[in-house]
Protein backbone atom coordinates (compact mmCIF):
# COMPACT_ATOMS: atom_id res chain seq x y z
CA UNK A 1 0.00 0.00 0.00
CA UNK A 2 3.01 2.43 0.62
CA UNK A 3 4.47 2.28 -2.49
CA UNK A 4 0.96 3.17 -4.00
CA UNK A 5 1.09 6.15 -1.44
CA UNK A 6 3.87 6.96 -2.82
CA UNK A 7 3.26 7.17 -6.72
CA UNK A 8 0.26 8.87 -5.91
CA UNK A 9 2.31 11.75 -4.03
CA UNK A 10 4.43 11.94 -7.43
CA UNK A 11 1.68 12.22 -9.51
CA UNK A 12 -0.24 14.98 -8.14
CA UNK A 13 3.46 16.47 -8.02
CA UNK A 14 4.63 15.95 -11.59
CA UNK A 15 0.45 17.36 -12.40
CA UNK A 16 1.90 20.76 -10.10
CA UNK A 17 4.64 21.12 -12.56
CA UNK A 18 3.49 20.66 -15.47
CA UNK A 19 0.62 23.20 -14.75
CA UNK A 20 3.00 25.94 -13.09
CA UNK A 21 2.25 28.89 -14.03
CA UNK A 22 4.72 31.97 -14.13
CA UNK A 23 4.22 35.32 -13.82
CA UNK A 24 7.07 37.82 -14.66
CA UNK A 25 7.16 42.16 -14.67
CA UNK A 26 8.12 44.68 -17.15
CA UNK A 27 9.37 47.68 -16.72
CA UNK A 28 11.86 49.62 -18.16
CA UNK A 29 13.49 50.74 -15.11
CA UNK A 30 13.96 47.24 -13.52
CA UNK A 31 16.91 45.95 -12.16
CA UNK A 32 16.96 42.66 -14.21
CA UNK A 33 16.59 39.09 -12.31
CA UNK A 34 14.50 36.13 -12.64
CA UNK A 35 11.08 37.63 -12.89
CA UNK A 36 11.85 41.43 -13.57
CA UNK A 37 12.92 42.67 -17.53
CA UNK A 38 13.16 46.14 -18.49
CA UNK A 39 12.20 44.85 -22.30
CA UNK A 40 8.81 42.20 -23.55
CA UNK A 41 11.41 40.74 -25.69
CA UNK A 42 14.18 39.89 -22.74
CA UNK A 43 10.81 38.80 -20.91
CA UNK A 44 10.10 36.47 -23.52
CA UNK A 45 13.35 34.95 -23.87
CA UNK A 46 14.57 34.50 -20.09
CA UNK A 47 11.45 33.73 -18.56
CA UNK A 48 11.44 30.36 -16.91
CA UNK A 49 9.71 27.60 -18.61
CA UNK A 50 6.11 26.42 -17.52
CA UNK A 51 4.73 23.34 -17.87
CA UNK A 52 2.66 21.81 -20.80
CA UNK A 53 -0.49 23.54 -19.16
CA UNK A 54 0.96 26.32 -17.14
CA UNK A 55 0.65 29.90 -18.59
CA UNK A 56 3.45 32.55 -19.04
CA UNK A 57 2.21 35.79 -17.54
CA UNK A 58 3.88 39.33 -18.23
CA UNK A 59 2.61 42.02 -16.03
CA UNK A 60 3.62 45.09 -18.47
CA UNK A 61 4.34 48.61 -16.38
CA UNK A 62 2.97 51.87 -18.22
CA UNK A 63 5.55 52.60 -20.85
CA UNK A 64 6.26 53.00 -24.21
CA UNK A 65 7.99 49.93 -25.45
CA UNK A 66 10.44 51.12 -28.53
CA UNK A 67 11.34 47.19 -29.75
CA UNK A 68 9.89 44.41 -31.60
CA UNK A 69 8.45 41.60 -30.35
CA UNK A 70 8.74 37.84 -31.53
CA UNK A 71 6.68 35.17 -29.26
CA UNK A 72 7.91 32.20 -31.20
CA UNK A 73 5.75 29.13 -30.86
CA UNK A 74 7.88 27.39 -27.67
CA UNK A 75 5.93 30.53 -25.61
CA UNK A 76 2.09 28.64 -26.02
CA UNK A 77 -0.04 30.23 -23.62
CA UNK A 78 1.13 33.63 -23.12
CA UNK A 79 -0.17 36.27 -21.83
CA UNK A 80 0.29 40.30 -22.10
CA UNK A 81 -1.19 42.16 -19.37
CA UNK A 82 -0.67 46.11 -19.45
CA UNK A 83 -1.00 47.60 -16.25
CA UNK A 84 -2.51 50.74 -17.69
CA UNK A 85 -5.19 52.26 -17.01
CA UNK A 86 -6.56 51.73 -20.43
CA UNK A 87 -4.26 50.17 -23.21
CA UNK A 88 -2.90 53.68 -24.31
CA UNK A 89 -0.73 53.18 -21.02
CA UNK A 90 1.17 50.25 -22.20
CA UNK A 91 2.43 50.68 -26.31
CA UNK A 92 4.87 48.49 -28.10
CA UNK A 93 6.04 50.38 -31.07
CA UNK A 94 8.00 50.40 -34.35
CA UNK A 95 8.03 51.76 -37.25
CA UNK A 96 8.93 49.75 -40.50
CA UNK A 97 7.79 49.78 -43.66
CA UNK A 98 8.11 47.36 -46.85
CA UNK A 99 10.21 49.73 -48.62
CA UNK A 100 13.12 49.72 -45.99
CA UNK A 101 12.61 46.13 -44.52
CA UNK A 102 12.58 44.16 -47.41
CA UNK A 103 8.67 43.39 -47.71
CA UNK A 104 5.70 43.61 -46.11
CA UNK A 105 6.46 40.39 -44.22
CA UNK A 106 9.09 41.94 -42.31
CA UNK A 107 7.96 45.13 -40.99
CA UNK A 108 5.90 43.84 -37.93
CA UNK A 109 6.05 45.41 -35.08
CA UNK A 110 5.15 42.59 -33.28
CA UNK A 111 4.64 39.03 -34.22
CA UNK A 112 3.11 36.19 -32.29
CA UNK A 113 3.37 32.53 -33.37
CA UNK A 114 2.32 31.00 -30.50
CA UNK A 115 -1.23 29.24 -29.34
CA UNK A 116 -3.19 30.18 -26.68
CA UNK A 117 -1.92 34.13 -26.88
CA UNK A 118 -3.65 36.42 -25.12
CA UNK A 119 -3.18 40.10 -24.72
CA UNK A 120 -5.15 42.60 -22.53
CA UNK A 121 -4.96 46.49 -22.26
CA UNK A 122 -2.17 46.86 -24.88
CA UNK A 123 -1.50 49.01 -27.80
CA UNK A 124 0.12 47.32 -30.80
CA UNK A 125 1.77 49.95 -32.98
CA UNK A 126 3.40 50.67 -36.17
CA UNK A 127 4.36 54.32 -37.21
CA UNK A 128 5.38 54.33 -40.24
CA UNK A 129 2.51 55.93 -41.39
CA UNK A 130 1.28 56.33 -45.05
CA UNK A 131 4.58 54.95 -46.54
CA UNK A 132 2.83 51.71 -48.06
CA UNK A 133 2.83 48.17 -45.99
CA UNK A 134 3.42 48.31 -42.30
CA UNK A 135 2.19 46.01 -40.42
CA UNK A 136 1.61 46.72 -36.11
CA UNK A 137 0.98 42.73 -35.35
CA UNK A 138 1.21 39.70 -37.33
CA UNK A 139 -1.43 36.42 -35.54
CA UNK A 140 -0.73 33.37 -37.03
CA UNK A 141 -1.57 31.24 -34.04
CA UNK A 142 -4.38 29.66 -32.82
CA UNK A 143 -6.81 30.13 -30.14
CA UNK A 144 -5.21 33.78 -29.61
CA UNK A 145 -7.69 36.57 -27.70
CA UNK A 146 -6.85 40.30 -27.56
CA UNK A 147 -8.95 41.90 -25.05
CA UNK A 148 -9.18 45.68 -24.55
CA UNK A 149 -6.47 46.74 -26.77
CA UNK A 150 -5.61 48.78 -29.97
CA UNK A 151 -3.73 48.37 -32.48
CA UNK A 152 -2.41 51.55 -34.47
CA UNK A 153 -1.03 51.62 -38.16
CA UNK A 154 -2.18 52.68 -41.32
CA UNK A 155 -1.43 49.82 -44.37
CA UNK A 156 -1.61 46.65 -43.37
CA UNK A 157 -1.98 47.19 -39.76
CA UNK A 158 -3.44 43.81 -38.20
CA UNK A 159 -2.41 40.88 -39.99
CA UNK A 160 -5.04 38.08 -38.99
CA UNK A 161 -3.04 34.97 -40.71
CA UNK A 162 -3.79 32.04 -39.38
CA UNK A 163 -5.78 30.40 -37.00
CA UNK A 164 -9.05 30.95 -34.54
CA UNK A 165 -8.83 34.35 -32.94
CA UNK A 166 -10.76 36.36 -31.16
CA UNK A 167 -10.55 40.66 -30.65
CA UNK A 168 -12.88 42.06 -28.37
CA UNK A 169 -13.75 45.52 -26.90
CA UNK A 170 -10.32 46.78 -28.89
CA UNK A 171 -9.90 49.86 -31.26
CA UNK A 172 -8.44 49.14 -35.13
CA UNK A 173 -7.22 51.71 -37.19
CA UNK A 174 -5.47 51.83 -40.64
CA UNK A 175 -6.01 53.44 -44.09
CA UNK A 176 -5.74 50.41 -46.29
CA UNK A 177 -6.36 46.71 -46.01
CA UNK A 178 -5.89 47.49 -42.77
CA UNK A 179 -7.33 44.08 -41.65
CA UNK A 180 -6.02 41.19 -43.77
CA UNK A 181 -5.11 37.46 -44.07
CA UNK A 182 -6.73 34.13 -44.23
CA UNK A 183 -7.55 33.43 -40.14
CA UNK A 184 -10.96 32.55 -38.99
CA UNK A 185 -11.27 35.75 -36.72
CA UNK A 186 -13.97 38.08 -35.01
CA UNK A 187 -14.11 40.94 -34.19
CA UNK A 188 -16.49 41.73 -31.45
CA UNK A 189 -17.78 45.01 -30.07
CA UNK A 190 -14.92 46.85 -31.67
CA UNK A 191 -14.20 50.65 -33.09
CA UNK A 192 -12.59 50.10 -36.60
CA UNK A 193 -11.14 53.56 -37.58
CA UNK A 194 -10.32 54.18 -41.11
CA UNK A 195 -8.17 57.63 -41.86
CA UNK A 196 -8.60 57.54 -45.74
CA UNK A 197 -10.25 56.65 -48.36
CA UNK A 198 -9.34 52.58 -48.64
CA UNK A 199 -10.35 49.23 -47.44
CA UNK A 200 -11.08 47.94 -44.16
CA UNK A 201 -10.12 44.19 -44.74
CA UNK A 202 -8.29 42.09 -47.18
CA UNK A 203 -9.45 38.68 -46.80
CA UNK A 204 -7.42 35.58 -48.28
CA UNK A 205 -9.20 32.59 -48.33
CA UNK A 206 -8.63 30.29 -50.81
CA UNK A 207 -11.02 27.65 -51.49
CA UNK A 208 -14.65 27.08 -50.04
CA UNK A 209 -13.84 24.08 -47.88
CA UNK A 210 -11.50 26.49 -45.69
CA UNK A 211 -13.68 27.83 -42.22
CA UNK A 212 -11.66 30.66 -42.12
CA UNK A 213 -13.39 34.27 -42.82
CA UNK A 214 -13.92 37.28 -40.65
CA UNK A 215 -16.38 38.13 -38.57
CA UNK A 216 -17.16 42.02 -37.62
CA UNK A 217 -20.29 42.13 -35.12
CA UNK A 218 -21.60 44.51 -33.02
CA UNK A 219 -18.94 47.07 -33.71
CA UNK A 220 -18.44 50.55 -34.92
CA UNK A 221 -16.92 51.44 -37.72
CA UNK A 222 -15.63 55.17 -37.98
CA UNK A 223 -14.04 57.36 -40.42
CA UNK A 224 -11.56 60.58 -40.34
CA UNK A 225 -11.90 63.50 -43.00
CA UNK A 226 -12.07 61.55 -46.04
CA UNK A 227 -12.35 64.86 -47.78
CA UNK A 228 -15.36 63.69 -49.69
CA UNK A 229 -13.93 60.72 -50.81
CA UNK A 230 -15.62 57.23 -49.90
CA UNK A 231 -14.51 53.69 -48.51
CA UNK A 232 -14.81 50.31 -48.64
CA UNK A 233 -16.03 46.81 -46.23
CA UNK A 234 -13.03 44.90 -48.38
CA UNK A 235 -11.93 43.42 -50.92
CA UNK A 236 -11.09 40.05 -51.88
CA UNK A 237 -7.22 39.81 -51.72
CA UNK A 238 -8.21 36.27 -52.41
CA UNK A 239 -11.05 34.34 -54.47
CA UNK A 240 -12.61 32.65 -52.35
CA UNK A 241 -12.60 36.00 -49.51
CA UNK A 242 -15.24 35.51 -46.78
CA UNK A 243 -16.61 39.00 -44.31
CA UNK A 244 -19.44 39.00 -42.30
CA UNK A 245 -20.38 42.41 -41.17
CA UNK A 246 -23.38 42.40 -38.57
CA UNK A 247 -25.04 44.21 -36.19
CA UNK A 248 -22.80 47.13 -36.83
CA UNK A 249 -23.27 50.65 -37.10
CA UNK A 250 -21.58 52.37 -40.09
CA UNK A 251 -20.67 55.23 -41.30
CA UNK A 252 -22.45 58.19 -44.34
CA UNK A 253 -18.81 57.98 -45.87
CA UNK A 254 -19.13 53.58 -46.52
CA UNK A 255 -19.67 53.95 -50.55
CA UNK A 256 -23.24 52.36 -51.14
CA UNK A 257 -21.89 49.55 -52.71
CA UNK A 258 -20.51 48.12 -49.79
CA UNK A 259 -17.91 46.14 -51.06
CA UNK A 260 -14.78 46.65 -53.93
CA UNK A 261 -13.30 43.99 -56.43
CA UNK A 262 -10.04 43.30 -56.39
CA UNK A 263 -8.54 43.83 -59.97
CA UNK A 264 -6.95 40.37 -59.88
CA UNK A 265 -10.06 38.65 -58.50
CA UNK A 266 -13.02 40.36 -60.82
CA UNK A 267 -13.64 37.74 -63.09
CA UNK A 268 -13.95 35.39 -59.75
CA UNK A 269 -16.65 37.57 -57.90
CA UNK A 270 -19.01 34.81 -57.67
CA UNK A 271 -16.65 32.98 -55.33
CA UNK A 272 -16.60 35.60 -52.77
CA UNK A 273 -18.60 35.69 -49.67
CA UNK A 274 -19.18 39.26 -48.43
CA UNK A 275 -22.12 39.80 -46.66
CA UNK A 276 -24.42 41.77 -44.08
CA UNK A 277 -26.89 41.26 -41.17
CA UNK A 278 -29.00 43.75 -39.63
CA UNK A 279 -26.47 46.73 -39.62
CA UNK A 280 -27.09 50.11 -38.57
CA UNK A 281 -26.04 53.72 -39.11
CA UNK A 282 -26.90 56.34 -42.46
CA UNK A 283 -24.15 53.81 -44.37
CA UNK A 284 -26.14 50.54 -43.52
CA UNK A 285 -28.86 51.18 -46.61
CA UNK A 286 -28.28 47.90 -48.77
CA UNK A 287 -29.78 48.71 -51.81
CA UNK A 288 -27.01 49.90 -53.83
CA UNK A 289 -24.65 47.34 -52.42
CA UNK A 290 -22.21 45.30 -55.33
CA UNK A 291 -24.67 42.64 -56.59
CA UNK A 292 -21.98 39.94 -55.94
CA UNK A 293 -22.81 40.92 -52.08
CA UNK A 294 -25.85 40.08 -49.89
CA UNK A 295 -27.72 39.63 -46.85
CA UNK A 296 -27.44 37.18 -44.62
CA UNK A 297 -31.15 35.36 -43.07
CA UNK A 298 -31.49 35.35 -39.21
CA UNK A 299 -30.59 31.49 -39.36
CA UNK A 300 -27.09 32.02 -41.34
CA UNK A 301 -26.51 35.00 -39.08
CA UNK A 302 -26.34 32.68 -35.99
CA UNK A 303 -23.32 30.25 -37.58
CA UNK A 304 -21.35 33.67 -37.53
CA UNK A 305 -21.71 34.02 -33.48
CA UNK A 306 -18.07 33.48 -32.37
CA UNK A 307 -19.12 30.41 -30.00
CA UNK A 308 -20.24 28.67 -33.47
CA UNK A 309 -17.79 30.29 -35.83
CA UNK A 310 -14.74 30.10 -33.61
CA UNK A 311 -15.78 26.73 -31.96
CA UNK A 312 -13.63 24.53 -33.77
CA UNK A 313 -13.00 20.46 -33.04
CA UNK A 314 -11.90 21.38 -29.26
CA UNK A 315 -15.65 23.12 -29.00
CA UNK A 316 -13.30 26.56 -28.06
CA UNK A 317 -15.41 29.31 -26.66
CA UNK A 318 -13.59 32.34 -27.35
CA UNK A 319 -15.77 35.31 -25.36
CA UNK A 320 -16.03 32.32 -22.19
CA UNK A 321 -12.52 32.38 -21.86
CA UNK A 322 -12.01 36.43 -23.00
CA UNK A 323 -13.64 37.21 -19.79
CA UNK A 324 -11.36 35.18 -17.60
CA UNK A 325 -8.77 37.86 -18.38
CA UNK A 326 -8.45 40.93 -16.13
Amino acid sequence: MLWRHMFSALCLASTAVFAQDVHVHVAQNAKVDATHFPTIQMALDHAADVGPQGKLFLHIAPGVYKERVWVSPRRARTVLLGEGKSASDVVISAGMNAAHSGGTFFTETVEVNADDFAADNITFENTAGPTGQALAIAVSADRAIFKRCRFLGDQDTLFADYGRQYYVDSYIEGGVDFIFGNATAVFDRDEIHILRPGYLTAQSRTNAEQPTGYVIKDSRVTAGDLQGKRFFLGRPWRAYARVVVMRTELPVSLDPRGWSEWKQNAAELAKVSFAEFENKGPGAATQGRASWTRSLSPKEAAGYEPKVFLAGADHWDAPVEAAKLP
